[in-house]
């Protein structure tokens, strides 16, 4: 049971307390409901960018390293975030450093210079972290894999943006975007550990209590036209090959996503899943392979993902098609069921433990839910999906029509390559 308290400022900022006093850490974390689908292609990118910005320069703080050497000085954990459709803010410090790392959070969030010199200097910076991903095969793919899966559109495209894009945002740009989207009626402030709620409360209505009233305006609504299956090879210098897959299934509003959670724990969420046991422990053909549940505001999919011989790419796919069709045909049993509800018990205790993670948990749930369930009544959720359930997920989803693979390694990338692997999804009619 997560103890919490939620306020809402006057100009529309909620902030959620969960006081912890079995911890001396406390977690500072502010998340803004604005990500890469507020983007469009011209500036693609610019919410990473403004993120990486905010750490650059303030006004209390205007040289660069300032803010985190005073985050260093207190032996604090600290970082940012962007994703598609959130951008996220954190600060982890003793409890009694906790006024400093409210002081840093809120200086960067109020106060920030973007000065023209900075800006050209993060420009570079997010311009090696490009190269850096296309160099990190394993994550490069499921960027492809997301490409494919979700079409040429906002929630489809790289958060990063592209190296054109980066190149030619502009200080206004910067400015313009974080005037639009960081308003108080889309923001969530949560403090997580060992403090005291209402004397920190007051800090925080103090401070943040000058945020801009508003929300920003909606992302783009996904539209996704898919019939067939969806593949893309590329051809690229590697010891391995990596590949992965993606089911279009449910989004983060779904009942069905708790019955989601778990096919992919049978399918590929453990050391005994299906994937890891067939691919790992029966072939030998992958060190990593794994499942995983991504799901957005309208849309979401579940991926599958190994890094393979570059001569066993038709088999591995082969293989991972064959098991999804098993459990598309009923071949699961209630033990299995069962054992992945007990995993996900054991997951979700595991997941309670610090304050940053119940601060992640809880400004996640306000952000997108605008309430916040506890665990144990999220797993009452999952302890009710039954095994039928779960196959009619499977069938609904594991379908020519809502399949994808990516692969990045040493691979024929010609069109003959691309027709075999499409003829091998189209077994999941």
């Amino acid at each position: 049971m997560i103890n919490f308290e939620k306020k809402v400022l006057d100009n529309g900022l909620r902030v959620i307390l969960a006081p912890l006093k079995s911890t001396e850490a406390v977690t500072l974390m502010a998340f803004v409901k604005v990500g890469s689908r507020w983007e469009v292609k011209k500036i693609g990118g610019i919410s990473h960018f403004l993120e990486h910005m905010f750490f650059k320069g303030t006004k209390s703080r205007p040289e660069p390293g300032q803010v985190h050497r005073d985050l260093n000085k207190i032996g604090a954990d600290h970082n940012a975030f962007t994703s598609k459709e959130m951008t996220g803010f954190w600060v982890k410090t003793s409890a009694k450093d906790f006024d400093v790392g409210l002081d840093v959070v809120s200086d960067i969030l109020l106060e920030p210079l973007f000065k023209e010199e900075e800006i050209e200097k993060e420009r570079g910076v997010i311009l090696q972290e490009m190269d850096m991903y296309e160099d990190n095969l394993r994550v490069k793919v499921q960027s492809v894999l997301e490409n494919i899966a979700l079409g040429d559109q906002p929630i489809g495209w790289d958060i990063i943006g592209s190296k054109e894009s980066v190149g030619a945002i502009k200080r206004n740009d910067l400015i313009k975007y974080e005037g639009e989207n960081y308003k108080a009626g889309n923001m969530v402030l949560v403090v997580a550990g060992n403090f005291e709620p209402e004397e920190t409360f007051k800090k925080l209505n103090a401070i943040f209590g000058k945020i801009k009233k508003g929300t920003n305006n909606p992302c783009a609504k996904a539209k996704i036209g898919q019939k067939s299956p969806n593949v893309k090879i590329i051809n690229k210098d590697s010891d391995q090959t990596h590949l992965a897959m993606a089911a279009r299934a449910y989004d983060m509003y779904d009942e069905k996503r708790y019955v989601l959670n778990l096919l992919s724990v049978i399918l590929g969420g453990n050391t005994s899943s299906r994937l890891f046991s067939e691919i790992r422990e029966k072939l030998g053909l992958a060190y990593y392979v794994y499942s995983w549940g991504e799901q957005y505001l309208d849309c979401g999919y579940l991926g599958m993902a190994a890094g393979i011989p570059h001569n066993k790419l038709g088999e591995v796919a082969e293989k991972i098609t064959d098991i999804c069709k098993e459990i598309k045909d009923g071949k699961i049993s209630e033990e299995d069921v069962s054992l992945a509800k007990s995993y996900l018990r054991g997951q979700m205790a595991l997941k309670f433990e610090t304050s940053d993670e119940i601060a992640g948990f809880v400004a996640g749930q306000e952000l997108f839910y605008n309430k916040i369930e506890q665990p144990t009544d999220i797993f009452k959720k999952i302890e009710k999906v039954t095994k039928e359930e779960i196959i009619n997920a499977a069938r609904e989803i594991f379908s020519p029509s809502k399949i994808s693979l990516a692969a990045v390694g040493k691979q024929d990338a010609g069109k003959a390559e691309q027709k075999r692997y499409e003829a091998i999804l189209a077994k999941l009619n």
